[in-house]
């Protein structure tokens, strides 16, 4: 009897264990083509816009106004002006993302592939916390032509820029998630993002507030990303640099742990 031999395949099937990076870095690249492919949007515009906030800001109050221990206005602000752009585009990198896929039904092509709910995750939020950091270099290179900026603290300016980037970009998931349309994600950035980036010490300190503001103030995990954002830049803080960095990390982690209960759930997500 004959036997035939078979001829072994010349590109055998990926053999996929408990850890897709494969997957997870084509999910993560991704995200990345996405924001460069559309730059002039994505980059270019909210530089022109924090460079329009720096230069009325400049214009109306000017350099003569002192702050304490005699930092000048404008090297305060700067820090909180880069670290609110690279935020702002966070969410809007990784909560668009999400939400174009459901609104198109392309959301199949994310769910899909042999990708864990955490897989999912991390490419999304570092999608969001790639463009977060190339916004704040981007930002912080055009401001340095008007405003010095010296790193007193390399450290916790890295740390509270990732930090930072994360924590917007993880909320982003969340709220695509949740929303319905884009009105919806239009209201979370209306009433919860500005909000609470403008009303955290990024034009003013705390310390000028009443006392009812200031407590509010201080249970607002965006002061202590900008407080010690900025602690890196001009090596003063408003609250003690390693509670902010405690905060930032334990919010983190709360987010983190709701996107992925989410994105196992398939809330709003899987038929």
């Amino acid at each position: 009897m004959l036997t035939r031999k078979v001829k072994p395949l010349a590109h055998p099937p990926r053999r996929i264990g408990r850890f897709n990076g494969r997957g997870l870095w084509e999910l993560y690249m991704r995200e990345v083509r996405r924001f460069m492919k559309v730059w002039l949007q994505t980059l270019a515009a909210p530089l022109i816009t924090t460079l329009i906030f720096l230069a009325i800001f400049a214009l109306s109050i000017g350099e003569t106004t002192g702050l304490r221990n005699g930092v000048p206005f404008m090297e305060f602000l700067a820090p909180g002006l880069i670290i609110m752009a690279m935020v702002q585009n966070a969410f809007a990198n990784s909560s668009s993302s999400l939400m174009i896929a459901k609104i198109q039904g392309s959301i199949v092509d994310t769910l899909m592939p042999p990708l864990s709910p955490f897989e999912i995750m991390t490419g999304l939020a570092l999608g969001g916390v790639t463009r977060g950091l190339v916004v704040g270099a981007a930002v912080a290179a055009g401001m340095a032509f008007f405003v010095p900026l010296h790193a007193a603290h390399l450290f916790f300016i890295l740390y509270h820029a990732i930090g930072a980037s994360l924590m917007l970009s993880l909320l982003g998931i969340i709220a695509a998630i949740w929303a319905e349309k884009f009105d919806h994600l239009a209201g979370i950035t209306n009433f919860i993002v500005t909000p609470l980036s403008f009303l955290s010490g990024t034009f003013y300190t705390i310390d000028r507030l009443p006392d009812t503001a200031r407590l509010f103030a201080s249970l607002n995990p965006f002061f202590y990303m900008i407080d010690g954002f900025r602690y890196g830049f001009i090596g003063h803080d408003q609250a003690t640099p390693l509670l902010g960095a405690l905060v930032v990390l334990g919010v983190n982690a709360g987010l983190g742990l709701a996107c992925w209960l989410l994105l196992r759930s398939g809330y709003k997500l899987k038929a």
